[in-house]
């Protein structure tokens, strides 16, 4: 049963892998066996993140990349595929947020969130399945969405990443849909409030507070928590499983 979650040998690309959950993603698979390539546009983090990745005994490589620049993109997947020799498994943990109420919102907030939440979700799927689909590998894409893509959360100026988060889910379920077929499987991950160093501050916050007596495991997660679950959808455990939206958040969106 163990073997079903085995990354042995397999080549995983972890976008936004430089900290956070990204780094903790990228870790796990690398401890089911992954062979590491670390994207993130702090290009100095993620060469620190995949030196401590080889410490551990891993192959590991950081390349510099913005998922909002197509070009670099490109060029992202391009250097991946020379240095590993292919490609199986992306995953797409770059993201960022601008907390404006909509009235407040400027075009240029609005522009960067959509360029990095959404455009940067389309064009390194879009990559990663160009790069499976000529070499007819069997690959899993993982893109990481929110439990704002299912709600607008209380009382919190999010509601254009609310918004970037839902169209996440659109296309994974769109790029699943059209590569079912090929066996490249398209799946993507919910976390609700995880204690990342992002959400450090806000979670000693009145709102974090609150937002901790609606989850009803009454705690908030751990970014280690979100590892195996990256592993099962990249691994042969879930390979029936395509165009899903798994919710990691203690619950929060029960109620």
């Amino acid at each position: 049963m163990l073997q079903a979650f085995s990354l042995q040998k397999k080549v995983a690309l972890v976008t936004g892998g430089a900290q956070g959950l990204g780094e903790a993603m990228a870790a796990a698979m690398g401890e089911a066996g992954a062979r590491l390539a670390v994207g993130d546009i702090n290009m100095e983090q993620a060469e620190i993140t995949a030196a401590a990745f080889r410490e551990r005994g891993w192959d590991a490589k950081a390349y510099a990349v913005d998922v909002s620049e197509r070009e670099t993109v490109d060029q992202l997947f391009a250097a991946v595929v020379a240095d590993f020799g292919g490609l199986d498994v992306v995953v797409n943990s770059a993201g960022l947020n601008r907390r404006h109420l909509m009235k407040d919102m400027t075009a240029e907030d609005y522009d960067t969130i959509m360029n990095v939440n959404l455009k940067g979700t389309f064009n390194v799927c879009q990559a990663a399945g160009r790069v499976m689909l000529e070499r007819a590998t069997n690959g899993s894409i993982i893109n990481i969405s929110s439990i704002s893509s299912m709600i607008v959360n209380q009382r919190r100026p999010v509601g254009t990443y609310c918004s970037s988060k839902a169209g996440v889910n659109g296309l994974t379920r769109a790029f699943a849909a059209e590569w079912a077929e090929h066996g490249i499987r398209v799946n993507a991950i919910a976390p609700g409030y995880f204690t990342t160093p992002l959400n450090e501050s806000w979670i000693h916050t009145a709102q974090g507070d609150e937002a901790l007596k609606q989850t009803p495991m009454g705690r908030f997660g751990k970014p280690e928590e979100i590892g195996p679950t990256a592993v099962y959808l990249a691994s042969d455990a879930s390979s029936f499983v395509t165009g899903h939206v798994l919710m990691l958040d203690g619950g929060y969106t029960i109620w």
